[in-house]
Parts: C-alpha cells; sequence; structure tokens
C-alpha cells in the first residue's frame, strides 16, 4: 500500500510539474511571438542661442554644448544658434523667459535683462583687471548668491554660471594715441561701456553683431570696443581695423549661461549636472584660448598696429571709473551691494602690489 502511494504522489507532483512548464512554454511561446519593443524615451531638445557669432562661437560656446550632447547620450540635444539667428540679442532674456528659447550664453547688459544686475555684466568700467577676477568674484566674494537671487526676482530664468574672457580694449580705423582722439568716434560698444564712453566723446553704436565688420566698411562705424584683440583677429575685424589700443575698459567680459525656468525643472538631476559641470569646464577653454591669443597677436600680429596711451593720462579715465561706480550704487539696494565688493575687491589687490604684472 505504501509503495503504491509513493507511486500515485510522484505521479501527481509530476503531472503538476508538467502542468507548469506547460504554462512557461506557452508564456515563453508568446514572448516569442510578440515580443515587447523596449523603446528609449524621446530625448529633451533644447534650443540655445549665444550672443557670438559663428566664427567667435566656436571656441566661447560650441565647445560646452558639443560635450553636453555628447556627455547626455541622447537624452537631452542642445541645438546651437549663433547670434541673432533666432532673436536679435537685445530680445535674448524676453526670448529665454517666453520659453521661444531654451537656454542663452550671454551677458546681462546686452540681452537688456531686467535684473537688477544688468548694469554689471559684460564691461563694468575698470572693475576687472583679469579673467579670473570674474570666477574669483562669484566663487569667493558672492556674486553668485546675488546673481542667482536676482534672477529669482525677476522670474522665469535660471541663472547657471559666470565666467571672465577677454578685455575690452578698442580697435579702429583712426589712430590713437591720446584721451583726446576719442573724440567722435562711432563705436560699436556694449550698453553700460557705451553710457561711460560717451563722456569722452565717444558716440556708441549698437547694431546687430554680425553687421559690424561691414558697418565699418561702410563708414558707418569708425571700429569697436568690444573686445580683446584675440576676438579682433577671430571675426575678421583685424581685416576693416587698422589700430589697436593696449589701454581698456575693463579686463574681463562678465558672461553667463542662463535656462528657462521651467525647462531647468523638467530637468532630471543627473542631467542637470552635466549641463552643469560642462558649462563650468568650458570655462577653463575659453580662458586660455583667449589669454595665449592677447599675448601672441599684440606681439606678432601683422593686421593691427599696436598703440598706447600713456598711463599717466589714462588714469583720467580710470578716476571716471570710481564716480560711475558711486553713480551706479545710487540705483538700488543690490547696485550699492555689489559696487561695495568691487571696491572691497579692489583694495584687496592694491595691496597686492605686483599681482597683474607677475600673470
Amino acid at each position: 500500500m505504501k509503495k503504491q502511494k509513493d507511486i500515485e504522489i510522484r505521479a501527481s507532483n509530476r503531472r503538476g510539474f508538467l502542468k507548469g512548464a506547460g504554462v512557461v512554454a506557452a508564456a515563453g511561446t508568446a514572448s516569442l511571438s510578440a515580443p515587447a519593443v523596449l523603446r528609449a524615451a524621446d530625448p529633451i531638445k533644447w534650443r540655445f542661442q549665444t550672443y557670438a557669432g559663428t566664427a567667435l562661437a566656436q571656441h566661447v560656446t560650441k565647445p560646452a554644448i558639443d560635450a553636453i550632447n555628447v556627455a547626455a547620450k541622447g537624452e537631452l540635444e542642445v541645438e546651437l544658434y549663433y547670434a541673432d539667428q533666432i532673436v536679435p540679442t537685445g530680445e535674448l532674456f524676453r526670448a529665454l523667459q517666453a520659453g521661444t528659447i531654451d537656454a542663452v550664453h550671454s551677458d546681462d547688459d546686452s540681452m537688456a535683462s531686467p535684473a537688477e544686475v544688468r548694469v554689471f555684466g559684460g564691461y563694468f568700467p575698470m572693475a576687472t583687471r583679469h579673467a579670473l577676477d570674474v570666477p574669483t568674484l562669484f566663487n569667493q566674494y558672492g556674486f553668485d548668491k546675488i546673481w542667482s537671487d536676482a534672477y529669482k526676482k525677476v522670474g522665469g530664468v535660471v541663472w547657471l554660471s559666470a565666467a571672465g574672457q577677454d578685455p575690452c580694449n578698442f580697435n579702429t580705423k583712426k589712430s590713437i594715441t591720446k584721451l583726446s582722439d576719442l573724440e567722435g568716434l562711432r563705436l560699436y560698444t556694449f550698453p553700460t561701456a557705451g553710457r561711460f564712453l560717451a563722456q569722452f566723446g565717444v558716440v556708441p553704436v549698437s547694431i546687430p553683431y554680425e553687421d559690424a565688420e561691414v558697418a565699418v566698411q561702410t563708414g558707418e562705424l569708425d571700429g569697436m570696443a568690444w573686445s580683446g584683440i584675440t576676438e579682433d583677429y577671430t571675426v575678421g575685424w583685424a581685416d576693416v581695423t587698422d589700430y589697436f589700443l593696449t589701454n581698456n575698459i575693463s579686463g574681463a567680459w562678465i558672461g553667463s549661461w542662463f535656462v528657462n525656468e521651467r525647462r531647468w525643472a523638467d530637468l532630471p538631476p543627473h542631467l542637470k549636472q552635466i549641463v552643469k559641470s560642462c558649462v563650468e569646464a568650458s570655462h577653463v577653454y575659453r580662458n586660455q584660448w583667449y589669454w595665449g591669443g592677447e599675448a601672441k597677436l599684440r606681439a606678432e600680429g601683422t593686421k593691427l598696429k599696436v598703440q598706447s596711451i600713456p598711463a599717466s593720462e589714462w588714469r583720467v579715465v580710470e578716476n571716471a571709473a570710481t564716480k560711475f561706480w558711486d553713480e551706479i550704487a545710487q540705483e538700488g539696494e543690490v547696485a550699492q551691494k555689489v559696487v561695495q565688493i568691487f571696491k572691497d575687491y579692489d583694495a584687496i589687490r592694491q595691496k597686492a602690489k605686483g599681482l597683474y604684472t607677475c600673470i
């Protein structure tokens, strides 16, 4: 009896196993006959516009965009547009806030930002002496929080990062060897820089970036107070002007990267980190590219004759900048705070004698 019962139990277990195996086999057959299709989610796509024209953007913006597209592995695709291609530079902020553009590389001043820090973007007269002053001010003196808070207050746009670039020198058709030579010059320049230079007789002219070269050729412009010599050679301005003035009104451009607030909020954390890391990495290339050109082209460039206004005479411009700072500080609490930081930082630089002559 026991033997018979054991046989029945084994038979029952076998039937159960075969039944289960049949279910699995059926399921396997079903999956083979109608396989599930695993498809990656559609990539997030951004339209990105830079302040820079095509030639310049290869060095100041495109490296970061290329790095983002590679690192994102198809999850985020950023399409780069150059100066004025989607909207004029002066409308960049409004387009970014509205979502017409997803992200922007520009200075606050040129893109007509309504933020309280606008006047300090671009070239704030005599506030910087070198490109490294910019990350120092943002990372060690609190500008990062001031800028971030200013854009939170405005709404719709997130400030991501800022970096220094080239100084603001003059490249002109006319020889400039004394301060009075600036009188009457029609120069393509930034809004705040133009406001400052007007007291020395300069006539600031605002036109689309890509039109500046032709405007010099047609006589509409006498030159530019926009960049250092690296940019002059890169974008073709050295081909239409004759002189380069070593005196500058600012040692480094303060430019920033911005993104539409909603688009940034929708981006997964790992993609946010990729964007921020690639932008920060691009600052390193940009700084050495500019710095190398400033040295080499002043020393060996053949297109522009390098000239200078004596330091004793240029001190008039430096003193005027100090007064300009005080005027701007009266425009509000944020302006007062930023100007005070510039003053504190400048005092440190003055005490560190020889700092800028050894780099």
